[in-house]
């Protein structure tokens, strides 16, 4: 392999029902950090159906050149039609770094595809970077989230990695920036195609996503059951927030996991954060600590918490967030 012969940062840009996913613009956003320190160019690979239109999105948010895969296949997310897909088309542009999101769809393309290509695969990356010598770094929490790795793949290109949604920050939308679409027509093996999409039936549950919200109201532990957190909710009634749990009382059963903060739920970047029993254990700290402000409020004065907390209250939550929650009510009802 002459990896000379690879040049650019990719993304995988996902599309649902021809929606372009937020993770593959906060991707864009860091593949144009990467591809300037390398002096190259940023490329979106944008799989779908009838999705040329949208492509210019992709352009406005950083991309240089989007490649568009339009193609009845691939108007729903099936693991051989995309597989195929995708690593011909790596297999013609030949990219030094391809990035995916660490999303359900992801998660399953990303490891077929290094495993097509015979090359490396870096899954969970909280940190990306460029080397002296030009190669990609690789950051991921490591031993149960206790340290941080950085990866690197020196002998195989390209240099893959998965994000999860909301660890990278999204650039500057600029729909006055030019780009080029390119179209590429993947040539379709049916007869390797062992799965069919019956039916497509979705769960509307009617919440805003956490990984969207702008205040959360978080609770770990120490609020301890149902009835606490029905305390949190009406806290979040009353200033607009959104409620998310730490991982001890998702493995309780007392939340759901959708709503989990931390390395094996959401990376959350809210413009306010409040921790309410939550020690803050580094695993619990990987999904939220570059929220733009950050409350604590733990009974434990010295819970690791309150180390990236901007405030913190050191109290019972069951006697601080009711009384949080009338003094606030009352402040907003006079305006």
């Amino acid at each position: 392999m002459n990896k000379a012969d690879y040049k650019g940062v990719y993304v995988f840009a996902e599309q649902r029902d021809g929606q372009i996913q937020s993770v593959a613009l906060e991707l864009l956003g860091k593949a144009r950090v990467l591809a300037d320190k390398l002096g190259e160019e940023v490329v979106a690979f944008y799989p779908g159906y009838k999705n040329t239109e949208s492509a210019k999105e992709l352009i406005a948010w950083g991309a240089d050149k989007v490649i568009v895969m339009d193609a009845p296949e691939l108007e729903h997310y099936l693991t051989e039609q995309y597989s195929q897909a995708m690593s011909q088309a790596i297999d013609k542009y030949k990219p030094s770094i391809v990035l995916l999101g660490a999303t359900t769809i992801g998660r399953d393309l990303g490891p077929r595809l290094a495993s097509r290509l015979a090359t490396g695969l870096t899954a969970d990356c909280t940190a990306l970077d460029i080397s002296e010598d030009r190669e990609l770094l690789m950051t991921r929490p490591a031993f149960g989230g206790n340290l941080m790795a950085t990866i690197m793949c020196t002998e195989h290109r390209p240099q893959m990695s998965t994000v999860r949604p909301g660890v990278m920050q999204k650039g500057t939308r600029d729909e006055n920036r030019q780009g080029t679409v390119e179209n590429f027509v993947p040539v379709f093996d049916a007869s390797k195609f062992k799965v069919k999409l019956v039916e497509c039936v979705k769960e509307n549950k009617g919440k805003v996503d956490i990984t969207e919200a702008k205040v959360l109201v978080s609770g770990g532990r120490g609020v301890g059951n149902p009835e606490g957190f029905a305390k949190l909710q009406a806290l979040a009634d009353v200033i607009g927030a959104q409620v998310s749990s730490s991982r001890a009382m998702v493995d309780a059963g007392v939340m759901p996991h959708e709503v989990q903060v931390g390395q094996t739920g959401k990376t959350v970047r809210p413009n306010l954060y409040m921790a309410c029993g939550i020690s803050g254990a580094i695993q619990h700290l990987a999904g939220m600590e570059e929220s733009d402000f950050i409350i604590a409020i733990n009974k434990d004065k010295f819970a690791p918490i309150f180390g990236v907390a901007d405030v913190g209250i050191v109290g019972d939550v069951h006697k601080i967030i009711p009384m949080l929650t009338e003094k606030l009510s009352k402040m907003l009802t006079k305006k």
